[in-house]
């Protein structure tokens, strides 16, 4: 989500995440089985799943439902066959929604997303409404203090970034989804922290909402997120703190 101050709208997510890890484990369990079915088993290799696993380690996930989510993708062991799906609509204010999704029942999913819009006052669009209003792009957040803009640059630029952007807190660093790994590393290695990092929807033309709109859209984006189908939601709602914490 976009967010005008960045990184009090993670602490507030965190905490949000932390209070349900075990669904969110059950998640990037299926996001792990669907890249290792894609691209096979290997890290080193599928990219896609190499990122996976690290969004699993950085919630503490076991090892052992590490392995054993690969093993259902690569068919070492059964399990449901997952579809991965993107659904496009619309929030309160007009604001536009990505909500990616793994199902085994895209009949239910599409169903369950749909209510939960329309509850929220919004609706399901179909294919394109909404896509072209962001572009997807691998995301790190870096926080003030440790370097300066022009170092920072140097650095992920270096490291096959595209862009760096101050933001209130710090830095964003994006780079094509591609590279995400390789940036990763490329940062880390240069002693550079995150804040947070992932492949994300990034709004074009991040749209102001007031207060009460802006409140309504978290609650709608929290209870995509509490869908054991959604894996990702996005907006283009520029959200304030006070509005993640209303």
């Amino acid at each position: 989500m976009a967010g005008h101050s960045h990184f009090a709208n993670i602490a507030v997510h965190k905490a949000k995440v932390d209070a349900k890890r075990g669904k969110l484990w059950s998640k990037l369990s299926r996001y792990i089985i669907v890249a290792a079915r894609n691209g096979g088993g290997d890290p080193v290799t599928n990219l896609k799943l190499r990122y996976a696993i690290d969004k699993a380690r950085e919630v503490s996930m076991p090892k052992d439902n590490i392995e054993r989510a690969i093993k259902r993708g690569t068919g070492e062991l059964a399990g449901d066959v997952m579809e991965e799906l993107t659904y496009e609509g619309f929030g309160p204010g007009g604001c536009a929604v990505l909500v990616d999704v793994l199902t085994d029942n895209r009949n239910r999913t599409s169903g369950e997303v749909r209510k939960i819009l329309e509850r929220a006052g919004g609706k399901l669009g179909s294919a394109g409404n909404v896509a072209f209003l962001f572009d997807r792009k691998g995301q790190f957040l870096v926080p003030a203090g440790e370097h300066d803009e022009d170092t920072l640059m140097s650095i992920a630029l270096d490291a096959g970034a595209e862009d760096v952007r101050a933001v209130e807190g710090g830095f964003e660093v994006f780079c094509d989804p591609t590279e995400f790994t390789l940036v990763k590393e490329g940062l880390e290695k240069a002693g550079v922290k995150t804040a947070e990092s992932h492949v994300a929807q990034v709004p074009k033309m991040p749209k102001e909402v007031d207060l009460e709109t802006g409140r309504k859209i978290v609650r709608m984006v929290d209870a995509l997120d509490d869908h054991d189908d959604v894996q990702q939601v996005f907006t283009d709602a520029d959200l304030t703190t006070e509005m993640m914490e209303g």
